[in-house]
C-alpha cells in the first residue's frame, strides 16, 4: 500500500509540475478572477490528471492503443483552444485598458464551476497524459496490485496534481493582487497570451 501511496504521488507530480501552456492559462485565469475561481479551475486540471490515472490503472496498454488512433486530432484540437484562449485573454485585456475599466469591469469573470470545467475539458484534451499514466501502470504490472492499491495509486496522483495546481493558482491570485493597475494587468495578460501561443506552437509542431 505505501508502495502504490509514494508512486501515486510521485506519477501526479510528474505530470503536474512541468509549466506547459495548461499551466499557464490557470496562473492567468486566477490572475484575473477570485481565488475561489482559481481553486476550481486548478481542481480542474487535477480531475482530468486523477481521471487519466483511473484510466490508465483499468486500460493499461489497451487504453492507450485505442488512443493512438485518435492522438492527433486531439492534438490539433488542444491546440486550437489553447490558441482561442490566448486570443481571447489579448483582446479582453486590451479592450479593459482602452476603455479604463476597472479590474472588476466588464465581462463577468467565469463561476467556479465553468472554471472547472473549462479547465478539465482542456486538460482532458491532451493525450500526453494518458500516455503517461499508462507507461507508469505498464511498468508496475510485474507486481502484484490488489484493487486498494490501484485505488491509493489513483488516489495519491489526483491528490498530488491538486496540490500543486492549487500551488498555481495560489500564485496566480497573488500577482492578481500586486498587480492592480491597469498597464501591469495589461503586460500579465499579454505576457500570458503569447506564452500561452508559444507553447501551443511548440505543441503542434513536435
Amino acid at each position: 500500500m505505501t508502495e502504490a501511496l509514494v508512486a501515486g504521488l510521485l506519477a501526479g507530480y510528474g505530470i503536474a509540475m512541468p509549466v506547459g501552456a495548461v499551466a499557464t492559462y490557470l496562473v492567468a485565469l486566477s490572475a484575473r478572477t477570485t481565488p475561489r475561481t482559481g481553486a476550481a479551475a486548478a481542481l480542474g486540471v487535477a480531475a482530468a490528471d486523477g481521471l487519466y490515472a483511473l484510466l490508465a490503472v483499468l486500460g493499461g496498454g489497451t487504453l492507450t492503443e485505442l488512443l493512438r488512433p485518435i492522438a492527433q486530432p486531439l492534438r490539433w484540437a488542444s491546440v486550437a483552444v489553447l490558441v482561442l484562449l490566448a486570443l481571447r485573454t489579448a483582446w479582453t485585456a486590451v479592450r479593459r485598458y482602452r476603455a479604463g475599466l476597472a479590474p472588476a469591469s466588464g465581462d463577468s469573470p467565469p463561476s467556479p464551476a465553468r472554471a472547472f470545467l473549462l479547465l478539465l475539458g482542456i486538460t482532458v484534451l491532451n493525450p500526453t497524459t494518458v500516455v503517461y499514466f499508462s507507461a507508469l501502470v505498464l511498468g508496475r504490472t510485474q507486481t502484484n496490485t490488489t484493487a486498494w492499491a490501484a485505488a491509493v495509486f489513483v488516489l495519491a496522483a489526483f491528490l498530488a496534481s491538486a496540490s500543486w495546481q492549487l500551488v498555481l493558482a495560489t500564485g496566480g491570485s497573488l500577482l492578481g493582487r500586486v498587480l492592480t493597475g491597469p498597464r501591469g494587468r495589461l503586460a500579465t495578460a499579454l505576457a500570458s497570451a503569447a506564452l500561452i501561443t508559444a507553447l501551443a506552437t511548440g505543441l503542434a509542431v513536435s
